[in-house]
């Protein structure tokens, strides 16, 4: 499949039915074009199995609720409208975008709830997120925007409107010839990366951030218990910007970036090692499992 998005062959499930793909579309005043009252949740599917599925039905009907939109459908719902589009475009090995958000209605302000809550179900053939960092690792920018205190935002909702500084981010990333861009959060610690959990190893030892102001990515939680399971000790800290010097190896999780090595991060320099490629191989495997 190629060519823009929005122009393309295939089904998209909205709002209880599938549609034609080239008639997926939403009102000018749509509430979440305009005040990013939106959710979304991105999965893969391997040999016509989505990876954790039922724990992302779950978290997209959390982060409705920490946005004040009650989703209106169930897990076993959502679910169903899942299978019926990846069936409907005939996939079996495929990402999937599920968004649900505030429409049209009564309401044209800030405040919304009288407008109706939708729900929408893609799915494309979609390859490495990193193109060939896979081999070779990603090399990343640190951003100049900081990951927000969870004073201000709910950092547990995966909400459209946190992500409006990863785009700006990445942008100024891939300007300066990288793939992505490493946060640091309010405090000065280093967060994450723009869709993506980062994680660190040191001496056979791995740490990673602690998810207190980030999304506690289901990839990360997975690669957390892959690690555990091969006896190989994790910490889950604040770590600061300064430490990256120490660090002998970096790789990065999420459903879309899977495990992706690291090479870079601004003047920081990392091996693709052993236990990067070991904790990589294995998570290819188990998503297929």
């Amino acid at each position: 499949m190629s060519g823009a998005y929005d122009d393309r062959d295939g089904k998209i499930w909205m709002d209880g039915k599938l549609i034609e793909w080239r008639d997926a579309n939403v009102h000018i005043l749509t509430h979440a074009l305009h005040y990013a009252s939106s959710v979304f949740e991105g999965e893969r599917c391997y040999d016509g199995k989505v990876f954790k599925s039922r724990e992302h039905s779950e978290r997209l009907l959390k982060s409705g609720e920490l946005m004040d939109m009650a989703i209106p459908y169930t897990v076993d719902e959502i679910e169903a409208a899942k299978r019926a589009t990846l069936d409907a475009n005939g996939l079996t090995n495929a990402y999937l975008r599920v968004v649900a958000f505030r429409g049209a209605g009564p309401d044209m302000g800030v405040a919304a709830s009288r407008n109706p809550i939708r729900m929408a179900v893609t799915a494309w053939e979609w390859g490495n997120y990193y193109g060939d960092a896979k081999m070779k690792g990603a090399k990343l920018d640190i951003a100049k925007w900081k990951r927000p205190s969870p004073e201000t935002i709910p950092v547990a909702a995966k909400a459209a409107g946190l992500y409006m500084i990863c785009t700006m981010s990445k942008h100024a990333a891939e300007a300066k010839g990288c793939s992505d861009a490493m946060f640091l959060d309010y405090r000065g610690y280093v967060a994450e990366a723009t869709g993506a959990n980062i994680f660190f190893v040191k001496d056979g030892e791995v740490h990673t951030p602690l998810a207190d102001s980030i999304l506690n990515g289901l990839t990360r939680q997975t690669v957390i218990g892959m690690l555990k399971d091969r006896q190989i000790k994790v910490h889950e800290r604040h770590i600061m910007p300064e430490e990256l010097e120490g660090f002998e190896q970096c790789f990065l999780t999420g459903s879309a970036a899977e495990v992706t090595p690291v090479g870079q991060i601004g003047d920081y320099n990392f091996e693709v090692g052993a236990l990067t490629r070991d904790v990589s191989e294995g998570y290819e495997k188990l998503v297929r499992s």
